[in-house]
Order: structure tokens, then C-alpha cells, then sequence
């Protein structure tokens, strides 16, 4: 798995492309004081056993923990990597780290999975806006 987390004073998607057939109808948002995580799932992360799932939602606590903020939202990028996973398998992944983040009282969302999205970000120049993780 790979990760881009980042801090966003603001993020906002609006669905441009569908890329994915059963991809469920997406509309526009936009999200104030949120940790974006970009997340490459990888054929190793949707194994049995693999640890991937923790390490995202421990990863994305951590940094909601660092700007005080309860707003985090999983976008899904496959494009920091080689190989991918299975989209239905990295989307049960996706559901599994929701589930985990809202019930642990964080507002935890998706951005519309199996669209290419317009993006809107706003992230401050400071070193933890960006962070890069690969486990």
C-alpha cells in the first residue's frame, strides 16, 4: 500500500469520469479541516492477513491527531504504483478502514470511488500537509 496524506484547509471533488461500470451515482462536495488520504491499494494489501488496512487507519488517525481535526476522507489513487488490486477487493478494503475510522468517532468518508474526479485542494506549505508512507 501506498499512502499521500495530507492536510487540506479544503477539499472538494466533483465526479467527471466514470471509470468503474457498477460505480454507484456521485455527486459533488467539499470538506473544511480535513486529512485526505490518497491511497494505492496493492494485490498484497487485500491478501489474508496482510496488515494494510491497520497500518491506513492508524496512519490517517494520526495526522487527524496532529491538526486537531476529526474529518478524514479516503480517496482512492491508483496511480503511485505498478500492480493493483482488484477494484472490488480495494473497495471492501476502503469500506473495512471506514467503518474502523467512524467507529472510533471520526467523520470518515469516501470520495466517489470508480471516478476520475475534478479536485479542489487547499493544504498550507507545512511539513506535516504532505506526508508519503509505502508498507
Amino acid at each position: 500500500m501506498r499512502l499521500i496524506l495530507w492536510y487540506c484547509e479544503l477539499f472538494g471533488w466533483n465526479p467527471s469520469i466514470k471509470t468503474l461500470e457498477n460505480a454507484t451515482d456521485a455527486k459533488a462536495e467539499k470538506y473544511e479541516n480535513v486529512v485526505v488520504v490518497f491511497v494505492h491499494v496493492e494485490p498484497k494489501d487485500v491478501e489474508k492477513g496482510s496488515s494494510a488496512e491497520t497500518k491506513l487507519v492508524k496512519n490517517a488517525k494520526w495526522l487527524a491527531r496532529k491538526w486537531n481535526t476529526k474529518k478524514i476522507i479516503l480517496h482512492s489513487f491508483s496511480h503511485l504504483g505498478e500492480e493493483k488490486a482488484d477494484p472490488d477487493l480495494a473497495k471492501r478494503l476502503f469500506v473495512n478502514a471506514l467503518k474502523r475510522l467512524n467507529d472510533a468517532g471520526y467523520e470518515a468518508v469516501m470520495s466517489p470511488y470508480g471516478y476520475f474526479n475534478d479536485l479542489e485542494i487547499k493544504a498550507p506549505g507545512h511539513p506535516l500537509a504532505r506526508i508519503y508512507k509505502s508498507f
